[in-house]
């Protein structure tokens, strides 16, 4: 036989047992045993991947056991890091939005109290000095007076 024909067979045999594929049994694993690999999963002692691989499950089907079973890990959960640096500027803005919603909320006092004895004075006096003047500028005619007309 020629190496071609030896290739030819092989191949040939090849898709042969492709054509009969073994059916794959399905299976179900325990509640215990998934709490148990993503408690693993959580303390390091294992990867996503690794878990994957030994137990030959797919690694969605992992991540959905750490999204049903993880304490720290649910899903839509977003986890930030950033520097310390990053995180104590974040903390002054904060104390700097306290404060300032605190002299916010003592000026608006203020004014409520401000208007408040506006109001008592107006009724006293019974004046309303709350209207605005809106102070307009006279137009007044001009006339030219001639030497002629004065005499």
């Amino acid at each position: 036989m020629t190496k071609t024909s030896q290739l030819i067979m092989s191949k040939a045999s090849k898709k042969s047992t492709t054509l009969f594929k073994e059916k794959r049994v399905q299976r179900i694993f325990s509640e215990t045993f998934k709490r148990s690999k993503v408690k693993e999963l959580e303390q390091g002692l294992l990867t996503v991947r690794e878990l994957s691989k030994l137990y030959s499950v797919s690694v969605s089907a992992v991540y959905k056991w750490i999204y049903k079973y993880s304490v720290h890990y649910k899903k839509g959960t977003v986890q930030v890091v950033q520097m310390e640096s990053e995180q104590s500027k974040t903390q002054e803005l904060l104390v700097r939005i306290k404060d300032l919603e605190a002299a916010l909320g003592r000026k608006q006092l203020s004014i409520e109290y401000l208007e408040h004895v506006l109001c008592l004075a107006s009724s006293e006096l019974k004046i309303d000095l709350k209207k605005s003047f809106d102070i307009k500028s006279s137009h007044a005619t001009t006339k030219t007076i001639k030497a002629e007309d004065i005499k």
